[in-house]
């Protein structure tokens, strides 16, 4: 088993270009299960999802080749089956999109229930409500969702909920249904515009992404092409937080600077300086954090996926802050492992209420999830001290080169496996 370990106290100057976005590389790769035809992806992020979906295309008797470190070639011109294997589908949440991708290939789908990060109940019922309208017989035994359709028929489906998953999911399926589908109070994140238009380049007719109700007609097939993904909204976002967290200067490449409006607005509340270009940010700080309230909200509201790594940054903000989860039920599970690092934070229900610090001094902790862990690398990274950081798993499933992207810029950080001392000679002195 590896860990990380981290030298805190040195401030974040420099460069980074941001990857991919993760959570439109792990929609747009089952999305590809709807193409006759070799689809050429660019942009995709070199992440442990992407390989395990990678893995379970190929199972299916897809073919897929790598041009270069980030553009994949995927040809599902010859599938065979319908039925993911188990312990391939359990990895990970996004292989539920595996289910609409092979209900609109084959009008049949069978596939595990999802896996992922464990901060609370995943319901995907919202999911199979659609698959349910678009004609599809659903059920779910042992485990795993087995759909069947004679044929797919377009429908208009209202979401209970505001559900990412659920509106990319309706959206495969319906590409190749007969008639129009409307999906209604549908999730504007920026990847599902990004699998819109990643379909709608294949040949699909998806129009309205990015508002509330979008509108899928069905066309007969879709053929091949070229696609790049969008820049990675929430990786930006934790190096804008770790920038401002250690007093660093960054300049954060490759982003469209639209999708941070949320993250921006409140570093600014923050006392961090914010400056926008057409395709990077600047962040830097030198003052004191000032403290402040969130409410995580679907998108244009302040992400979830960032809530952890801000939790990190306002421990040691002057004052009380007082961040409020609405998307997920129980996503405060590493709060303890902050704690163990001098944070005074106090849960109530979905409120994390963070009496701010002078400093964090290092400790050993463990990931417990795919953003817990970056808000501990971030934590790590302000702290006074050394931190040990347990459970990579995590942070491999959604950030490339994290550790080389950090160490760019002035980060002690080092990945060795659990025995070794980290290399820092001057570990002591700082300690």
């Amino acid at each position: 088993m590896e860990k990380m370990i981290v030298m805190g106290g040195k401030p974040l100057n420099g460069e980074v270009t941001i990857s991919g976005a993760k959570n439109s590389a792990v929609a747009v790769i089952p999305a590809a299960l709807l193409v006759d035809g070799v689809c050429r992806i660019e942009n995709v992020p070199n992440i442990n999802d992407v390989t395990v979906l990678l893995n379970i295309l190929a199972s299916l008797g897809a073919k897929h080749r790598y041009v270069s470190s980030d553009v994949i070639d995927i040809d599902c011109t010859n599938l065979k089956t319908h039925v993911v294997p188990y312990e391939m589908a359990v990895k990970m949440r996004a292989s539920s999109y595996l289910i609409g991708s092979l209900i609109g290939r084959f009008n049949k789908a069978e596939v595990a229930m999802p896996g992922g990060c464990n901060f609370g109940v995943r319901p995907i019922d919202q999911h199979l409500k659609g698959f349910v309208a678009l004609g599809a017989d659903v059920k779910l035994e042992h485990g795993v969702v087995n759909a069947v359709a004679e044929k797919l028929i377009a429908s208009s489906i209202y979401l209970d909920v505001v559900s990412v998953g659920a509106t990319i999911n309706i959206m495969l399926a319906a590409s190749k249904a007969e008639g129009v589908t409307h999906i209604e109070n549908a999730s504007k994140e920026p990847h599902v515009v990004d699998v819109a238009n990643f379909l709608n380049a294949m040949g699909a007719n998806i129009k309205g992404a990015g508002t509330d109700v979008i509108k899928i007609t069905g066309v007969r097939s879709l053929h091949g092409g070229t696609y790049s993904i969008i820049p990675d909204q929430i990786e930006a976002g934790t190096f804008m937080l770790a920038a401002a967290a250690t007093k660093g200067n960054c300049l954060i490449k490759n982003v469209i600077p639209k999708h941070l409006e949320a993250i921006t607005s409140k570093l600014i509340e923050m006392g961090v300086q914010v400056e926008e270009f057409e395709d990077s940010v600047r962040v830097s700080r030198t003052g004191e954090l000032k403290a402040t309230n969130i409410k995580t909200l679907p998108y244009p509201g302040y992400p979830t996926d960032l809530q952890p790594q801000t939790v990190a940054l306002l421990s040691i903000a002057k004052g009380v802050s007082v961040i409020t989860e609405s998307v997920w039920d129980n996503r405060f599970q590493y709060i303890d492992e902050v704690r163990r690092m001098g944070a005074d934070i106090k849960v109530d229900g979905r409120s994390a209420i963070i009496q701010g610090v002078h400093e964090l001094m290092g400790a050993p902790v463990k990931m417990t999830d795919l953003r817990a862990g970056a808000a501990l690398i971030i934590a790590g990274l302000a702290a006074n001290g050394v931190t040990e950081l347990a459970n990579l798993v995590h942070i491999d499933r959604g950030y490339e080169n994290l550790e080389q992207k950090l160490q760019a810029l002035g980060a002690q950080i080092v990945r060795k496996v659990c025995d070794d001392a980290p290399e820092f000679p001057d570990v002591k002195k700082h300690a």
